[in-house]
């Protein structure tokens, strides 16, 4: 379990953060600044494919890098696949050809999308998000959703480039920890 520094803010229990939370008891309105601890190292063999958009390519790659960082860590016999598209619009496609060749204990989902002056950003971010939890229902496959939607180069480099709150890190650790409670469901070890 994770505890956040908490302080009351309009009447609801809220993270340490600038907004105010209304009505009071709703959900905390900003991103939590730490990352899941680290699961414990696996000697079982497990397969990983993450499936990343060319677009925004230096912070794509860090999210890239800060997985397969943290996968030999966390699971030095792990297989680990790298898929590129072209942007992150495609990886719901791709994603979904991995899903239902099999084989693999995980898939995560690398992208970096900018919100613009127009709602386009939002539009494909819901379509993505909407795409990769129907693909991981359909086919008992985690998938691990880590495109991520930001407003400017200061939040990009904190979630992609960073150590403190890096996406690919929290996403390393989300697929270990998800593949073996899906397996254990599956009977696998």
């Amino acid at each position: 379990m994770i505890t956040i520094p908490s302080k009351i803010v309009g009447g609801s229990l809220n993270p340490v953060c600038s907004a105010r939370v209304f009505p009071p008891l709703s959900l905390p309105t900003c991103m939590s600044h730490a990352l899941p601890a680290r699961p414990r190292v696996i000697a079982t063999k497990r397969t990983f494919v993450m499936v990343a958009s060319q677009y925004n390519p230096e912070y794509v790659q860090g999210l890239i890098d800060h997985v397969k960082k943290e996968l030999q860590v966390l699971v030095p016999n792990a297989t680990t696949t790298l898929i590129q598209v072209p942007g992150s619009f495609e990886i719901p496609i791709a994603v979904q050809e991995v899903a239902r060749k099999g084989g693999v204990d995980a898939i995560i989902a690398l992208g970096v999308i900018f919100q613009g002056a127009t709602g386009h950003a939002g539009h494909i971010a819901e379509a993505i998000t909407s795409g990769l939890m129907q693909i991981s229902l359909a086919n008992r496959i985690p998938v691990i959703h880590e495109v991520l939607t930001v407003t400017n180069d200061e939040q990009a480099k904190a979630r992609c480039l960073g150590d403190e709150i890096n996406r690919g890190t929290e996403a390393a650790r989300a697929a270990v920890r998800i593949a073996a409670v899906i397996n254990d469901f599956k009977g696998k070890s």
